[in-house]
């Protein structure tokens, strides 16, 4: 199936966008800041990036409600369950459960552990594996295990994917643990290391071409993004980290993203 065309990728997104602050909306819970900040990584990896064999592990499963709304977009998942977000039976969940959901790789809630995941599974299996990161996981000890990790066993398979929305539940990234130079730590690291804007459909696929290129290393994808993308009142506002819409703020949020 041939990938959309420019203008169709910025019309899912904005789609996913939307229906991501439905879901939450519904929900009376969630995470929407982080959300709308992945929204055209998630996008991109599923209608022009991901082939067949790939897998894809979400290591800061609370944005799970894009990730949703991109895989019924895709037609992986049901639309109508969309509306059942975190519900209780609902197979999605505030966090994605492998049990509930067969597309899900790894289950995920306590932050730092997807990227150990998926270089587990990319050590063993030797898939091509993306692994999705909140740049606040690299307060986590076991995030910096996973990639020495990947750098010892030469990972070429697994690409990790870092949201840099510079933002987590309490504050800036720079003031809750000052993380610098991501990039000049994963060189230090052994890894490949590319910078975009996270936003940017050229610069995701580009960067994903280049990723597949490099035969002996692991490489990540360090994507610049906007928390809470699409939504005035949300972007880098550390308060919209863990927090559902009242009514008034859903429709002056969907009024914008309809625009």
């Amino acid at each position: 199936m041939p990938k959309p065309s420019l203008s169709e990728l910025r019309e899912i997104a904005k789609k996913v966008r939307k229906d991501t602050i439905g879901m939450i909306y519904t929900a009376g819970s969630g995470h929407p800041g982080g959300s709308l900040s992945a929204v055209e990584i998630l996008v991109a990896l599923y209608f022009g990036i991901l082939e067949k064999d790939d897998k894809f592990f979400l290591s800061n499963g609370h944005i799970c409600p894009a990730w949703f709304s991109v895989l019924a977009e895709k037609g992986l998942i049901d639309k109508d369950l969309l509306s059942t977000y975190a519900k209780l039976g609902s197979p999605l969940q505030g966090h994605p459960e492998r049990t509930r959901l067969s597309l899900v790789e790894n289950t995920s809630g306590p932050l730092g552990l997807g990227l150990a995941q998926a270089a587990g599974y990319a050590a063993v299996t030797k898939a091509r594996v993306y692994c999705m990161v909140s740049d606040a996981e690299h307060n986590e000890g076991n995030t910096w295990e996973a990639i020495m990790f990947a750098n010892k066993y030469k990972l070429a398979n697994l690409t990790a994917i870092v949201d840099r929305n510079g933002i987590q539940i309490e504050g800036t990234t720079e003031e809750i643990m000052p993380l610098g130079s991501l990039a000049s730590k994963y060189q230090s690291f052994g890894w490949e290391v590319l910078e975009i804007d996270g936003h940017n459909f050229d610069e995701i696929f580009e960067a994903s071409q280049k990723a597949k290129a490099f035969k002996d290393n692991p490489c990540v994808i360090i994507a610049d993004t906007t928390f809470g993308k699409g939504v005035s009142f949300m972007e880098g506002n550390p308060d919209w980290h863990a927090k559902a819409l009242d009514e008034q703020e859903y429709k002056k949020a969907m009024e914008e993203l309809s625009k």
